[in-house]
This record gives structure tokens, C-alpha cells and sequence, in this order.
């Protein structure tokens, strides 16, 4: 009579073997020293998955910060606060039409930027733009189509009607511009914070 242990088989033998496999490196000095290099390569194997997949994650980590008090964008008042990110800049999380993003603030940008992949998942309609407008930027002219998102959320501020520019040049990065900071009562920088201040206060909660 035999025993089908089926897709269990595996999680099975990684039982036993792990315990055994402790037991001799404690005997066996050299085992020991390459069990422990093992522990790491699976800890910096899972810090890679969590940090390449960071988006799928990225609510849970939210969550996280937020219990810990690390958040890095709190609505203090009726001001909303975004701490400086390590790379020196800010990075505002936001939503356009619904659709959750993460997007560079530039106050030398002219014009909100985002990308062709943000775009289409906001859906948001570049036909209106009969022909293609040409930006100057830090890596020379590049053509773009205007588009208007319908509702721009950020911490207790909401911007609508907000004029954007798409182009695939733009890669993955989405930059809010001052054609967004200009809507707002004031915005400043206050040492690694960068402070805005809506007009009207937005609760959404």
C-alpha cells in the first residue's frame, strides 16, 4: 500500500531536511558557515521580490507605515505633508479618476506629465487633442497628446479638470507639475517636507 503525498511531498522533505541539516552544521563547522550563507541569500532573495514587486505590495507596506507612524504623506489640519523621499525627492501618492499612482512633484515642470500607461488606465481620452503638442525637455523635444483628468486626489486636496500632457517618453514616471501646485492656496518646503495647502479642505474619509 503506498501513500500519496501529492503536491505535499516537497513542503514534507523541506521539513525534515532543514532540521536535520541544522543538527549537522552544528557538528560540522563548514555546514555551518554555508547554512548560514544560505539564510541569507533567501533574505536578500525575498527583499528583491518584495522591492521588484513593490507595487503588488505597496498597499500592505502603506498599512504598515501607517501603524508605525512612518507614513511619508500625512494630511496634518488642513495641510498635507509629504516627507522627502531618499533620493531627495517628493513623491506624492495619488489618484487620477480613481486610479492610484505615484507621482514625482516638479515645480519646474510647466504641465502635469503621465505616463501612456497611466493614461490608459485612468482611460483617459487623448483624441481630444487633434494634433500633438512638442515639449522642451531636459533630453531635447519630444512630441505629446493633451488630455484633462476629471479628478486629481492628493491627501485632502482635490484638483479637477486638471489639463495633462501623455507621451510614451515619458516612460513609467508621472511628474504633477505647477499647472497642479498653482491650483492650490500655497505650497512650500519646510526642511524634508514639502507642505501644501488647498483652498477648500476635502474630507474622503
Amino acid at each position: 500500500m503506498t501513500i500519496d503525498l501529492g503536491g505535499h511531498a516537497l513542503l514534507y522533505l523541506l521539513l525534515l531536511i532543514l532540521p536535520v541539516s541544522a543538527l549537522i552544521a552544528r557538528r560540522v563547522p563548514i555546514l555551518r558557515v554555508l547554512l548560514s550563507l544560505a539564510s541569507w541569500a533567501i533574505i536578500a532573495g525575498l527583499l528583491f521580490i518584495v522591492i521588484t514587486q513593490r507595487q503588488a505590495f505597496d498597499p500592505y507596506l502603506q498599512r504598515v507605515a501607517r501603524l508605525l507612524k512612518l507614513d511619508d504623506q500625512n494630511v496634518v489640519g488642513r495641510e498635507t505633508r509629504i516627507r522627502m523621499a531618499p533620493d531627495g525627492h517628493f513623491w506624492a501618492r495619488v489618484t487620477l479618476d480613481g486610479v492610484p499612482r505615484r507621482m514625482l512633484v516638479d515645480s519646474g515642470a510647466t504641465v502635469t506629465a503621465v505616463s501612456t500607461r497611466t493614461a490608459q488606465a485612468a482611460a483617459l481620452d487623448t483624441r481630444q487633442s487633434m494634433f500633438p503638442v512638442v515639449l522642451n525637455t531636459a533630453n531635447g523635444q519630444i512630441s505629446a497628446q493633451t488630455a484633462t483628468v476629471r479628478e486629481l486626489r492628493l491627501g485632502d486636496i482635490a484638483a479637477r479638470d486638471l489639463a495633462v500632457v501623455v507621451s510614451p517618453a515619458f516612460g513609467e514616471t508621472d511628474v504633477l507639475g505647477m499647472n497642479f501646485l498653482s491650483k492650490l492656496k500655497s505650497w512650500r518646503v519646510e526642511g524634508s517636507t514639502l507642505i501644501l495647502e488647498p483652498h477648500h479642505h476635502q474630507d474622503f474619509t
